[in-house]
C-alpha cells in the first residue's frame, strides 16, 4: 500500500536576516505551507539532500556563497525544484542574471503576503516534477489526441520564429505549458521566461510589474523594480489573461508591442526591450473587439498566429495518457510505488466532461490518490461528479495487467453516449450529432465504425 503523505507544501527559506526568514515564515505559513528557514546556502543544500522541499526562496546575498551560486547548483542537482530570488538589491543585473539562470521568479523587497504566495504558486505549477516520458508527449504536455497532435505541430513550426503568439482556449487547458514549449524550443531556450498573470494584478500595480518603476514613483515604491519585460530582456514574456486589461493598460500595451521599449513608472526614459511576448486568454477576443471592450489594433498585434488548445472534453483520448502521467508525478513525489487506474476508474474519466479541462483532471487524480487504500485508484476514490459512472455502460472486463484495452473502453464508453443521445433525440441524427458536440458526417462515421445497426439509424437523414 502507498505511505500516505501531507498535502501541505514546503518551502526552503534562504535568507541570513532573522527579521526575513521570520516575516517569510510567518507569510507562508499564514498561506497554508510548511516552511523551514536556514541562514546560509550550505546549510541549505544540507537541508536539500534530506528530501521533502517543494520549493527554494533565497535572497541574493548570503553570508557563505552567492545566492546565483546556489540557484546554479540547486537547478543542476536538483532540477524539479523551483528557486524564487529575492532581490533587496534591485539591480537590474541581479534580476536578470537570476532568472537567466534559472529562477522562475524574483520578489523584490520590501514584499506583501500576496506577493510571496503568489510567486509560490506560480513556482509549484512551474516546477512539478516530471514523471516517466509517454509516448506522445513534448515537454511537459501529455497527448495521444490528433487535436494536440496539430497543436504541438504548430508549437514546433512557430518556435523557430519570433512572431508574437495568442494562445487560446478554456481555463485548465494549458495555455502555459504550450507557452513554455514554444520558448523552450526557440533561439530564446537559454535566456528567461517569465510570467504575468495580469488578470490578477490590478492595474496600478499592473503597469509596475510588467514596466518596474523608479524609487519614489507611489506610495511604497521605496526601491528600484526592473520589471517583467527588462526581466525577460533577451527571452520570451507569457502574459496570461491579457483580455481582462483596462483599457488604458491595452494602450500601453500596444506602444510596447509597436515600439520595443517600456517607460517604468515615474520614469520619462524609455527602455529598449528585446523580449518574444506570448499572449494568452480565454476570453474570446473577436467578440471583445465587437464590444468594444477590447482594442482591435491591439487585437492583431498580438494575434499574428493565434495557438487554440482544444478543451478536455473534445480529445478524449488525452484523458488517461494525462490521468497515469499525474499518477507517475504523484507516486514520485511520495516515494511510492506507481498508482494504477482501476478499469471502472478509466470509464469514470472517460465519461465525465471535464469543464475545468486539464486542471480539474489533475485535481482530481491528487484527490483519488490521497483517499485511496491501495496501490489501484478505483471509481469510488473519485469525486460523486466524476465517478457516478452510468449502469448501462458495459465495461470489458479485467485490468491493465490481465490486458485491459484503452481503446475497448473508449469506443464503450463512445458507443453508449451515441446510443444515448439517438434514444433521447428520437433516432434523429442531425439532433444526436448536437448533442453530442459533433458534425452529422463524423456521428456516422463513428456509428458505422463502432458497429451500430440500423435499428439505431432511424429518423433524419
Amino acid at each position: 500500500m502507498p505511505a500516505r503523505t501531507g498535502s501541505t507544501h514546503r518551502i526552503l527559506v534562504v535568507d541570513d536576516e532573522e527579521a526575513v526568514r521570520t516575516t517569510l515564515s510567518e507569510m507562508l505559513s499564514a498561506g497554508g505551507y510548511g516552511c523551514t528557514a536556514i541562514s546560509g546556502g550550505r546549510d541549505a543544500l544540507r537541508a536539500l539532500r534530506s528530501g521533502g522541499f517543494d520549493v527554494v526562496i533565497t535572497d541574493v546575498r548570503l553570508p557563505d556563497m552567492s545566492g546565483l551560486d546556489l540557484l546554479s547548483i540547486i537547478r543542476d542537482k536538483y532540477p524539479s525544484i523551483p528557486v524564487i530570488v529575492i532581490t533587496g538589491f534591485a539591480s537590474v543585473e541581479s534580476t536578470i542574471g537570476a532568472m537567466r539562470r534559472g529562477a522562475v521568479d524574483y520578489i523584490p523587497k520590501p514584499f506583501t503576503r500576496d506577493a510571496v504566495v503568489a510567486s509560490v504558486e506560480l513556482a509549484l505549477q512551474s516546477g512539478a516534477p516530471r514523471g516517466r516520458t509517454l509516448a506522445g508527449s513534448i515537454s511537459e504536455i501529455v497527448y495521444r489526441s490528433a487535436e494536440m497532435g496539430a497543436v504541438i505541430d504548430l508549437v514546433r513550426r512557430v518556435s523557430r520564429t519570433d512572431s508574437t503568439i495568442l494562445v487560446t482556449g478554456e481555463s485548465g487547458t494549458g495555455k502555459e505549458l504550450v507557452a513554455r514549449a514554444i520558448h523552450r524550443m526557440s533561439a530564446r531556450a537559454d535566456q528567461p521566461f517569465v510570467t504575468v498573470n495580469s488578470g490578477a494584478l490590478p492595474e496600478g500595480l499592473l503597469e509596475s510589474e510588467l514596466f518596474g518603476h523608479v524609487r519614489g514613483a507611489f506610495t511604497g515604491a521605496v526601491s528600484v523594480s526592473v520589471g517583467r519585460f527588462r526581466a525577460a530582456d533577451g527571452g520570451s514574456l507569457f502574459l496570461d489573461e491579457v483580455g481582462n486589461m483596462s483599457p488604458s493598460m491595452q494602450v500601453k500595451m500596444l506602444r510596447v508591442l509597436q515600439e520595443r521599449e517600456i517607460t517604468p513608472v515615474g520614469s520619462s526614459e524609455p527602455v529598449r526591450v528585446d523580449v518574444r511576448l506570448i499572449a494568452a486568454t480565454n476570453r474570446n477576443l473577436e467578440e471583445a473587439v465587437r464590444r468594444e471592450e477590447f482594442r482591435e489594433d491591439l487585437y492583431y498585434r498580438m494575434n499574428v498566429i493565434e495557438i487554440h488548445i482544444p478543451p478536455l472534453r473534445a480529445r478524449r483520448e488525452d484523458i488517461i495518457p494525462l490521468a497515469q502521467h499525474f499518477l507517475e508525478r504523484l507516486s514520485a513525489n511520495a516515494h511510492v510505488d506507481l498508482w494504477k487506474l482501476a478499469p471502472d476508474a478509466q470509464a469514470a474519466l472517460l465519461s465525465y466532461d471535464w469543464p475545468g479541462n486539464v486542471r480539474e483532471l489533475e485535481n482530481v487524480i491528487e484527490r483519488a490518490t490521497v483517499l485511496s487504500e491501495g496501490s489501484d485508484v478505483t471509481a469510488a476514490e473519485l469525486p460523486p461528479r466524476v465517478g457516478g459512472v452510468q449502469e448501462n455502460l458495459t465495461l470489458p472486463a479485467g485490468g491493465l495487467d490481465e490486458g485491459f484495452s484503452l481503446p475497448e473502453v473508449i469506443d464503450s464508453v463512445e458507443k453508449f453516449y451515441i446510443q444515448s443521445a439517438l434514444r433521447k433525440s428520437g433516432g434523429n441524427r442531425s439532433r444526436a450529432a448536437g448533442m453530442l458536440g459533433m458534425k452529422r458526417t463524423t456521428l456516422l462515421a463513428r456509428m458505422k465504425s463502432l458497429g451500430l445497426g440500423e435499428e439505431q439509424q432511424t429518423g433524419e437523414n
